[in-house]
C-alpha cells in the first residue's frame, strides 16, 4: 500500500510540473512589457515600429550566419530586455533577425522583459547579475559560455560568433 501511495505521489508531483506554464509578459503602466515575452509580443505597437524597422533595417552577414547555424544548435539562450530601452530597441529586433536566418530554434530561447530597475515581478532576474539590457546569456550544456551586453564589439552576428564558437570574446564592460 505504501508503495502504491509513493507511486501515485511521485505521478502526481511530475504531473503538476509538467502542466507548469509560464507567466505571459505584463504591460506596465508605462506601456512597456515585464516578463517572459516572446518575438509576437513584438507585433503590436508601441514595439512594432521599433522592432520591424530595426528588423528589417538590419543587414545581415550571410558568411558568419552560415558559420553560427551549427554552433547555435547546441545553445540555449536567456535574453533581458527593456523596452523602454533604446539599446534594447536597437539590437532585439537583429538579434531575432540572426536567430531566424539561422534556423534557431526558439524553444531554446527564453526572452525576459524588464522594468526600468531591471527586474520582474517575479525576480525572474535573480541570480543572473543583470546590469545592463539587452543582455544576451549563452549556454551550452547548462554552462554559461558568454554574453553579449548592450551593443556589440564588432558586430551582433561576430559577437555571438565567438562565443558560441568558443573564442576569446569580453563583452562591452569588460577590459
Amino acid at each position: 500500500m505504501k508503495q502504491l501511495f509513493l507511486g501515485f505521489l511521485i505521478l502526481s508531483m511530475i504531473s503538476c510540473t509538467a502542466q507548469k506554464k509560464e507567466a505571459p509578459a505584463i504591460i506596465d503602466e508605462e506601456g512597456n512589457l515585464i516578463g517572459i515575452a516572446h518575438q509576437k509580443d513584438f507585433d503590436q505597437e508601441p514595439y512594432l515600429s521599433w522592432f520591424s524597422s530595426n528588423y528589417d533595417a538590419y543587414k545581415i552577414d550571410i558568411e558568419i550566419i552560415n558559420n553560427l547555424k551549427p554552433l547555435l544548435k547546441k545553445v540555449t539562450i536567456k535574453a533581458f530586455i527593456g523596452t523602454w530601452c533604446e539599446d534594447s530597441q536597437q539590437q532585439t529586433p537583429v538579434f531575432y533577425k540572426i536567430l531566424d536566418q539561422a534556423g534557431f530554434e526558439y524553444k531554446n530561447l527564453e526572452l525576459i522583459t524588464v522594468n526600468r530597475e531591471k527586474t520582474t515581478p517575479d525576480n525572474l532576474q535573480e541570480g543572473f547579475s543583470i546590469e545592463y539590457v539587452p543582455t544576451f546569456i549563452f549556454y551550452k550544456n547548462s554552462e554559461e559560455i558568454g554574453r553579449f551586453v548592450e551593443y556589440p564589439r564588432e558586430t551582433v552576428e561576430a559577437d555571438i560568433l565567438k562565443i558560441v564558437g568558443g573564442e576569446p570574446y569580453k563583452h562591452s564592460y569588460e577590459d
